[in-house]
């Protein structure tokens, strides 16, 4: 059965640097009928799992660890039975939320993860966090960002483990080597392409 995306919004707030504001997150489940992946887990279990719609979770995706992605990772993690998977350079930015819980799998650059016998490969882009990542989904013919990418541009760079050099190389090295017309999911707002965002 080919695979579908299924996408919710969730609202909550966002914290770094002694700062804090209100946002609006996508939350993303790529999977068929039996099976999903859910990229990111912001603000909401129950809003997830409605997402989800009682199939089997075969792992958590996490495109970085600013807490209004992983906030409710550990009691996503817990409700499902999924593993919670992070790249380790994150591990640092992670410890700003969680202490005492530890993500289960480490993500790696070039890594291949299958969800209903579909490829998703798995893109380091930091810039935006150390350990950012994409998840490109070639049937899909899509790319799930995080805050890597949105429409109008490169996600921010101006708060603590940032960069906006490391940002701009890693999406002209990585993601503007993906064909022109892939869909790009963001972390916050609306979708766009590649070719829409060249710079």
């Amino acid at each position: 059965m080919a695979l579908r995306v299924d996408h919710a919004v969730t609202s909550g707030t966002f914290s770094l640097d002694g700062e804090t504001f209100d946002v609006d997150n996508n939350v993303w489940v790529i999977g068929d009928s039996s099976e999903c992946v859910v990229i990111d887990a912001p603000h909401d279990v129950d809003a997830i799992l409605k997402v989800v719609d009682g199939r089997r979770v075969v792992a958590i995706l996490l495109t970085h660890a600013h807490d209004d992605h992983v906030r409710v990772a550990p009691d996503l993690a817990h409700a499902t039975g999924a593993p919670l998977a992070l790249h380790q350079d994150d591990h640092i930015v992670w410890s700003l939320t969680h202490t005492g819980v530890i993500p289960h799998q480490a993500l790696e650059d070039g890594q291949i993860l299958t969800v209903a016998g579909e490829e998703i490969h798995v893109l380091h882009t930091p810039g935006h966090s150390p350990g950012a990542v994409c998840f490109y989904v070639p049937s899909l013919g899509a790319v799930f960002t995080g805050d890597t990418l949105f429409q109008g541009g490169p996600g921010a760079t101006g708060r603590s483990f940032s960069d906006r050099p490391t940002i701009e190389r890693s999406i002209r090295e990585k993601l503007f080597e993906l064909p022109g017309d892939t869909v790009v999911h963001t972390g916050h707002g609306p979708d766009t392409t590649i070719d829409a965002e060249r710079f």
